[in-house]
Order: structure tokens, then sequence, then C-alpha cells
């Protein structure tokens, strides 16, 4: 399943960040809120929390974070300051920066950090500000796409019209 650009304006309005028409995506690298560092560290975030069958990541993710943190200063901080914090840990434990490290090498990183099991939280510990700006950021950025709610099961996400067709068929 390919992550569209349609996908990316859905994430935005899901998390009011699209709030009328004039997001243009149009932001290329070093142009945003938030540096190429942190995207790259989102990105790779995302290969490992992303199920394998989603295409497009990259693209989505890019345009995504960089629209997501636009005048939003406290956010774009909150970012940068939990990617200092994995690298951090990714260093410790692997030599090198999140955004180097393979699918694999950073999988293992992630679940050594025990991200899976923190409470996500911006003023919390260095696990839940790590869960709650990359992955749990990620993860509905995801799935509240028409994409990402095809990939759960959920045809129709919230805040995205599917016509009265899909409410007039059975179940299969």
């Amino acid at each position: 399943m390919e992550l569209t650009r349609r996908d990316v304006l859905a994430a935005l309005a899901a998390g009011g960040a699209a709030a009328g028409a004039g997001v243009s995506l149009s932001s290329g690298p070093g142009e945003g809120p938030v540096g190429d560092h942190e995207i790259d560290t989102l990105v790779a975030v995302a290969r490992v929390v992303y199920p394998t069958e989603v295409a497009g990541v990259e693209s989505f993710v890019r345009q995504y974070s960089v629209e997501r943190a636009r005048d939003r200063p406290e956010y774009a901080a909150g970012v940068a300051d939990a990617v200092a914090v994995l690298d951090e840990y990714s260093r410790t434990w692997s030599d090198a920066d999140f955004a180097d490290l393979d699918t694999e090498r950073a999988d293992r990183t992630l679940s050594g950090f025990e991200v899976d099991t923190a409470d996500p939280d911006p003023d919390g510990s260095d696990r839940e500000r790590v869960r709650y700006y990359l992955v749990n950021e990620l993860l509905y950025a995801l799935f509240s796409t028409p994409t990402g709610g095809r990939l759960a099961g959920i045809e129709n996400p919230q805040g995205h019209p599917g016509g009265s067709a899909s409410y007039q068929r059975g179940p299969e």
C-alpha cells in the first residue's frame, strides 16, 4: 500500500495542522522547522514501527513532519529533544546515531529502550518523550490516513469521508 500526498493531507487535517487549504507541502530539505537529522531519524523510526507492506514511507514522513511542526516551535523543540535522547541511547549501545542504523538494529534499539511499554508523555522521562514525539506521532499519522485505516481494517478513519456507499454495504 502506497502512502500518497493525499494521505499526508489527511494526517495533517486529523491532527489539526492543515486547518484551511493553506498547506502546500512544498518544503524541501532544511526548509522546515525541524532539521534534516530529525527528519532522517523520524523516517528511521517509521521504518521500524510501520507495517512492512507500507510503501512511500520516507516521502510521507518528511512531508508530514515538516508541516506538523510548522508554526509550532515548542513541538519542534520536543521532537529535536526526543531525537537527541534516542541518538544518545543509540550511540551508547550501537555506536551510531539512530538514523544510521539498519532497520533490524533500529528495531532492537527501540525495543531495548523500552519505548513500546513507555507511557507517551511530552513532559515525562526520556522514554516517554521518545514514545510521545516519535513513535506515537508517527503511528497516529499513519493510522489517521485512508491508507493506514485500510491496513488496520478501518475503512473510513475519523474525519475521512467515505461516502454513503461504504455505509450501505453488508459485512464481508
